[in-house]
């Protein structure tokens, strides 16, 4: 059965205290892309790292290894979520997937954050563990991001680049909707 893996970008201590707003894994378009997904008859999760804006690299890993991933698998990442999997999949060669969707990933390049979560090699093959590697970007997100998107489209050649016009970074109050239906598409 294919499966996919959605998961969330960083989430500051503010946020993720705040009862007022959704946990990470549902905030956005995440819960939208989940149940389109269910719909298309794909097994669906969305991870919730705890206290993601402590940049704990083995919590996420341990409650990512909590899922399957296979050949059948989409791997999908947000922000700090995309920079995840770049990580991962540089530190797991072995692995290989259906598809790898990073939307407005995160790699911490101006070292904004004083964290080691980011402290790794990239692969530059980590394109090729998978039919398809695909990177979204927009044009007036953070530079930060641009930066790191810049970075991937850069190291990893053989990848898909998609540019938006105004997205932001791709959250709810940049697209003014939980739906996404380009990244839909690109997973169907």
């Amino acid at each position: 059965m294919k499966n996919t893996i959605i998961l969330h970008g960083l989430y500051t201590e503010k946020e993720y205290y705040d009862n007022k707003l959704p946990s990470a894994s549902n905030a956005h378009w995440l819960p939208w892309l989940q149940r389109q997904l269910m719909l298309n008859d794909f097994k669906a999760d969305t991870p919730e790292v705890p206290y993601p804006f402590k940049f704990n690299w083995d919590s996420w890993v341990k409650e990512i290894e909590r899922f399957e991933i296979t050949s059948e698998t989409t791997l999908i990442g947000h922000s700090m979520g995309g920079g995840f999997w770049a990580r991962y999949l540089s530190e797991h060669p072995e692995l290989s997937v259906d598809k790898v969707v990073l939307v407005a990933p995160w790699l911490n390049l101006r070292n904004e954050e004083d964290t080691s979560f980011f402290d790794f090699e990239l692969d530059p093959g980590i394109a090729e563990h998978a039919n398809k590697f695909i990177i979204f970007g927009s044009d007036n997100d953070h530079p930060d991001v641009t930066n790191s998107v810049n970075f991937l489209k850069e190291k990893l050649p053989n990848n898909t680049f998609r540019s938006f016009h105004n997205y932001g970074h791709f959250c709810y109050k940049d697209m003014k909707t939980n739906e996404f239906p380009e990244l839909l598409e690109a997973v169907l």
